[in-house]
């Protein structure tokens, strides 16, 4: 037999020793032939049987047993040789006629063959099927179950004879542990509970006898060994049964059949040491390769890797493709029955769809298994062929998922993929609300990515039901279930240990679920949406020319799905980016021709109908009115009844021609389509801008609209009930209030109002106009500011429309808010209402307000311009001038008012010329047909501004000139020194920033110099280094490698301080510090190895050696170790340059610091001297240790290489410290890192490793 190390033979990797053990042992103690005594004799005659050509019926053969009196152990060896034929029946046979042969005599006899009776049912029981074929009658099936029973039979035949039979135990053991595997899975127990399930119990019963079988064999029985920590294993003590599994292997190295590492490989899987799993069932199968088990596990770990990646990433192919290939098909080539191979290629042919071989490959894995799992797997495999049909039986798939899931266990504990296609039935049987109950607990148990995603998607579909059917039940919980759900899958994406892919179908659900509240978050999930399509194609045909990506994606986004650029672009139109939603208008116009081309089936009409609405609307909108009426004329033509296009149409034409045309195209699109709700609402809208307003309300013809559409169409109509409440507030608003009896019929009128706009909002609770007139309704009739002031603020974000801007801003006004008030109305004012002379006006109001309560000239003449623009807009609008007038007398006013020191000369002048010209306006106003207040009023504010202000303002002006001239010359010294004063800031500040540029400017050159420095040092170093290894290394002329350089032998003796080498002095000092670590720990082993290597060596004289020169402290670095080690096996030890050219290997031991260095067994033994040994050696005082980081140079001793380098590296680190302090709190981070500065100095790397740093 070879020699071993460490059970490998010596020169082999992983091969075994040529051993007999080796082989496969199962049978192999069965002769060729055996030899039948005849009866009456002797031992002269005998009859030859030969056991490798037997008789195909054993009939003849048994007639000869009995015949001749044959002992047991020839019905054993017969039976035995049929056995290993796998010819199992006849065997059973033939021991049943044996049985009845040796009834005769003595009990004990039949033991053996009882006991290999039942060894061989339990064989039989392995290969049975664990369920009755369809169509099979159960009284003539022979299952699993069959077989156990009559291995039972015999087991307890045989120990009724002789119940210690050692071999009993171990079969017993076997038994139950087949047994606890037909039975199903223990239900999940409370926490802190025993599993008292059957399954377990049979399972310690098991154990039990195989301690029993270990007990009797006193620990040599190595099959219980297995035994024990398969039960173990079917526990779940994993980390129990690996040590049965590495136990068995230990001491039967050679085991092959059955094979312990695939054990240790499923005991390591179990506890997630996959890559060591996968090492052990290699290893089995390099000494087995027909092993269909380490085949198949193998193909399982790697089928288990590309689960990691999405089908569509790269890596997936080739690992799926290797799994199968390589380890699946050689498994199934192997044994075509293994029930894992069959579940797991059963698998695979569902994918390709290959229903009939799915379903043969299922009965098989459910049939011929042991294993609750792999049954599990079967189960799952038929359900889901099942589930894949076109017209699937649900009963039937859902018995298959239940037995799926009941074969792991069910309950918590169950398969978690059947119990999640349960749920899928149940939605296809549309119990929902089972469903979300199922799913509920999938999650809570697992936190399943489909199982969120199904169940976010049924909440989802609540929700739009809800809104498609107009239910008013409130859907607010499920919708915010469902967002956290796809929130939930959406944040797992980004997890990059799980490798998910994103699923479009969520982020449409978001899209969806967002697009009313959130609806910034909605067009986030569209353009995601966009992008994984986009990226989706661009994999598929990758561009040629990246230079031109963005025309090339603008290609690739016509291949997408029309609704999605539709949707996309409805969000752009939506934020008012109205460039963007034409563009995606127009790319889905040309992705529904792309589509309509490849699909036939598409109702592409129906799409381009609508995106070309959409486009004509952002034509609208952008101004392009000719484009858009050429888009709604080209529908026209297409559909002549399309209503929608011939609104917009006519509310173009009285937009360009708001006097002829447009009232004719109005006219003739009511008389038209007068029952369309649209159209009506078009038309009351263009009533209400064209009539001629009248006290009356009853006699108004919008109102008699409104009121004729709710009697005669449609009593719910929320825009009439709007309507008629802007009527009835516009009406409230002009009505007197000089009595209480105008009082209270006025706030009637409001609560009319009220009423109509409390029914709009209980039908449609997001209308924001409804919403905005109940908030006016409040604030003129109640004064309630503060709730009308949260009421804007929501239908500001819901309608960005100027009319709300306007609101807030007279809402602001009434609050004396008024930069918020001038926020509101500019906001109005860029909201395509740049010409509305209200909101100019309302802007000059509120900065006369403002200028009124700061005392500002400047706000008063704002408001005036605010003012004369509007009037330039509309010139005939009388009040717009009086307003003019009323600003320019309340500036004279202010102007007059204002000490000297706060106004000027012209300010007063031109506040007398606004006020001539504000005494012509009201005089001119007052005269008028139908001025805005009373004739009498005016002129009397003209006469006050004639008489009294005029006079009043030229006394301003005298007083003004006169404090002007007095005043001019100081202020002209003031003037000038304030200006120098400015320019010396100015002087000092621009010599600060020379002097920073400056200073910055030198510590650059500094750094630059250090760096410099630095790069230099390292280079002379790292030259040094060369030089150096050139010194220490030669060139071998044998093998021409590189090799250390060779001391001559000095005879043991010490070397002079002069003689001492840079390769061998700082070892020394570590060896011989170990040397005084283990001479006080244990000088007594240190002698006894001592002695020995000096009897291996022969008898030599004893020498004795000082530790240290007279006259001179013995330094550490020139002792030698004083310990010998024999041969070591480690193949890792690390070796290191030692005295006297040996290699010493730096081997930690225990009980031992980790830096003790040992001789290699390399060393020759004459290099170290023995004689040294044998001198006792005082223990040294204990001192307290000091560690340090020792660099190369202070381990050479008395040499150094190079001192001068290191003196220059010290001060240049210093300075740059230095330097680095002086840029004083808030300097820049210095370009290069502190630890370059020590480039090539393993001791300032170490030290930058351990965090010393620079």
């Amino acid at each position: 037999m070879a020699p071993l190390t460490n059970g490998l033979a010596n020169g082999h990797n992983r091969g075994l020793p040529t051993d007999p053990s080796s082989q496969n042992v199962r049978f192999s103690d069965i002769p060729s032939a055996i030899d039948i005594p005849v009866s009456g004799m002797g031992a002269e005659e005998a009859v030859e049987v030969s056991l490798e050509e037997l008789l195909d019926d054993p009939t003849e053969l048994c007639t000869v047993l009995e015949n001749e009196n044959a002992a047991k152990n020839h019905w054993m060896v017969i039976s035995l040789a049929y056995a290993k034929q796998r010819k199992i029946d006849h065997a059973i046979e033939i021991l049943n006629r044996g049985l009845g042969s040796l009834s005769r005599g003595a009990p004990k006899e039949k033991v053996g063959l009882l006991s290999l009776m039942c060894w061989l049912f339990l064989w039989k029981s392995r290969a049975a099927p664990r369920v009755v074929h369809e169509g099979q009658a159960a009284s003539d099936a022979k299952t699993k179950d069959f077989y156990l029973q009559s291995a039972t039979g015999a087991l307890n035949e045989a120990s009724r004879i002789n119940p210690s039979f050692p071999p009993l135990f171990l079969a017993r053991g076997v038994l139950y542990l087949l047994r606890a595997s037909l039975q199903p899975p223990s239900k999940p127990s409370a926490p802190g509970v025993p599993d008292q399930s059957e399954r377990v119990e049979t399972l310690r019963q098991a154990l039990k006898f195989f301690d029993d079988a270990l007990r009797v064999s006193a620990g040599r029985n190595m099959m219980a060994v297995l035994g024990r920590a398969r039960a173990q294993w079917s526990l779940g003590k994993y980390g129990d049964a690996l040590d049965g599994y590495q136990e068995v292997l230990t001491k039967m190295p050679h085991l092959k059949d059955p094979d312990p590492r695939i054990g240790i490989g499923c005991c390591l899987w179990q506890l997630g040491h996959r890559e060591e799993a996968r090492e052990a069932w290699e290893r089995a199968l390099e000494l087995n390769p027909e092993s269909k088990v380490a085949n198949i596990l193998i193909g399982l770990y790697y089928i288990h890797n590309s689960s990691q990646y999405a089908t569509t990433d790269p890596e997936f192919g080739p690992i799926y493709r290797k799994a199968m290939t390589e380890y699946t098909q050689k498994s199934f080539k192997l044994d075509k029955e293994y029930p894992l191979t069959c579940a797991t290629f059963g698998n695979y042919f569902l994918l390709r769809k290959t229903w009939p071989t799915v379903e043969s490959l299922a009965r098989k894995a459910i049939e011929s298994t042991d294993v609750n799992a792999i049954a599990s797997d079967g189960w799952f495999l038929l359900a889901r062929r099942e589930h894949y049909q076109s017209r699937p039986d649900l009963s039937k798939v859902n018995d298959f998922y239940s037995r799926a899931d009941a074969a792991r266990g069910g309950g918590d504990k169950g398969f978690l993929p059947a119990r999640f296609g349960t749920t899928q039935v149940q939605v296809l049987l549309q119990d929902l609300d089972g469903a979300k109950y199922r799913l509920d607990k999938i999650i809570q148990q697992s936190r399943s990515t489909e199982a969120m995603m199904l169940l976010g998607s049924l909440y989802a579909e609540d929700v739009f039901a809800n809104q498609a059917n107009g239910l008013k039940e409130d859907k607010m919980q499920e919708a915010k279930k469902a967002v956290a759900l796809l929130e939930a899958v959406r944040l797992s994406w980004k997890d990059p240990q799980r490798k998910l892919s994103p699923d479009s179908s969520v982020l449409v659900y978001l899209a969806r679920l967002y697009e009313t509240d959130q609806p910034d978050k909605s067009f986030q999930c569209l353009q995601q949406v966009e992008q994984l399509s986009i990226d989706e194609l661009r994999e598929k045909d990758p561009p040629d020319d990246e230079n031109g990506d963005e025309a090339y994606v603008k290609q690739l986004r016509e291949q997408l799905s029309p609704q999605l650029l539709n949707n996309i672009g409805c969000f752009q139109y939506q934020a008012e980016r109205h460039d963007a939603a034409r563009d995606f208008f127009q790319t889905a116009l040309n992705a529904c021709v792309k589509a309509g081309e490849k699909n036939d089936a598409l109702d592409t009409d129906a799409l381009v109908t609508t995106i070309s609405y959409n486009l004509a609307r952002t034509y609208e909108n952008s101004g392009l009115l000719d484009e858009a009426k050429q888009v709604y004329e080209g529908l026209l033509a297409r559909h002549a009844d399309y209503t929608d296009a011939r609104t917009r149409l006519a509310y173009i034409e009285l937009r360009q021609n708001p006097t002829e045309d447009g009232p004719r195209a109005m006219q003739a699109l009511y008389e038209t389509d007068s029952t369309n709700l649209e159209v009506r609402s078009l038309y009351g809208w263009y009533l209400g801008k064209a009539k001629k307003r009248t006290p009356n309300i009853a006699e108004d013809q919008e109102q008699r609209h409104y009121k004729h559409t709710l009697q005669h169409y449609d009593k719910h109509d929320r825009y009439s009930l709007t309507g008629m409440g802007n009527l009835y507030l516009t009406t409230a608003r002009e009505m007197r209030r000089d009595t209480d009896q105008e009082k209270a019929k006025r706030s009637k009128t409001y609560d009319k109002a009220v009423e109509f706009f409390d029914k709009a909002l209980q039908l449609d609770p997001r209308n924001a106009y409804a919403a905005q007139g109940l908030a006016i309704a409040l604030i003129e009739d109640k004064r309630d500011l503060t709730t009308a002031v949260q009421i804007f603020s929501k239908i500001r974000d819901t309608i960005r429309e100027a009319s709300v801007y306007v609101n807030l801003g007279h809402l602001f006004c009434e609050l004396k808010q008024y930069s918020r008030s001038i926020e509101s109305y500019e906001a109005a004012l860029s909201k395509d209402r740049a010409s509305d002379p209200q909101i100019l006006a309302c802007l000059g109001r509120v900065w006369l307000l403002k200028g009124k309560q700061d005392k500002s000239p400047v706000a008063m003449r704002t408001s005036l311009d605010y003012s004369q623009r509007a009037l330039a807009i509309a010139p005939s609008q009388i009040h717009f001038k009086f307003n003019i007038a009323f600003v320019q007398i309340s500036l004279a006013q202010l102007v007059y008012t204002l000490p000297e020191s706060q106004r000027s000369l012209s300010e007063v002048q031109a506040a007398a010329e606004g006020l001539d010209g504000a005494i012509e306006s009201f005089t001119e106003i007052a005269q008028s047909k139908n001025p805005p207040y009373p004739k009498h009023d005016i002129e009397q504010r003209a006469n006050m501004g004639r008489n009294t202000m005029r006079r009043q303002l030229e006394r301003a002006i005298q007083n003004q000139r006169e404090y002007e001239e007095k005043n001019a010359a100081k202020l002209q010294e003031a003037r000038e020194a304030r200006e120098a004063e400015s320019r010396k800031r100015e002087e000092q500040r621009r010599a600060a920033e020379e002097a920073a540029a400056e200073q910055k400017r030198k510590i650059a050159e500094e750094r630059h110099k250090m760096l410099e420095l630095s790069r230099e040092l390292a280079e002379k170093r790292a030259e040094e280094e060369r030089r150096k290894e050139e010194m220490e290394y030669t060139t071998d002329s044998e093998t021409g490698e590189r090799v250390k350089r060779k001391k001559a032998k000095k005879g043991g003796k010490r070397k002079k301080k002069g003689d001492e080498s840079d390769a061998g002095s700082g070892l020394d000092g570590e060896i011989e510090g170990e040397a005084r670590t283990r001479r006080k720990r244990g000088g007594k082993s240190t002698e006894a190895n001592s002695a020995a290597a000096s009897e291996g060596e022969g008898a030599k004289p004893k020498k004795k050696r000082k530790l240290a020169r007279k006259g001179k402290e013995s330094k550490p670095d020139k002792f030698k170790s004083s310990e010998l080690v024999g041969d070591s096996d480690s193949d890792e030890a690390v070796t290191a340059p030692g005295t006297n050219g040996t290699t010493q290997a730096a081997t930690p031991t225990a009980g031992e610091d980790t830096d003790t260095v040992m001789p290699d067994v390399s060393s020759p033994l004459g290099s170290l001297d023995d004689s040294e040994e044998d001198v006792p050696v005082a223990a040294p005082v204990r001192k307290k240790a000091t560690r340090r980081i020792a660099s190369d140079d202070e381990e050479d001793g008395d040499e150094q290489t190079v001192p001068q380098l290191d003196q220059e590296l010290d001060q240049a680190e210093e300075k740059a410290q230095a330097n680095a302090f002086a840029d004083g709190e808030g300097a820049p981070e210095p370009m290069v890192k502190e630890t370059v500065g020590a480039a090539g100095d393993p001791d300032a790397a170490d030290g930058a490793d351990g965090g010393e740093g620079f």
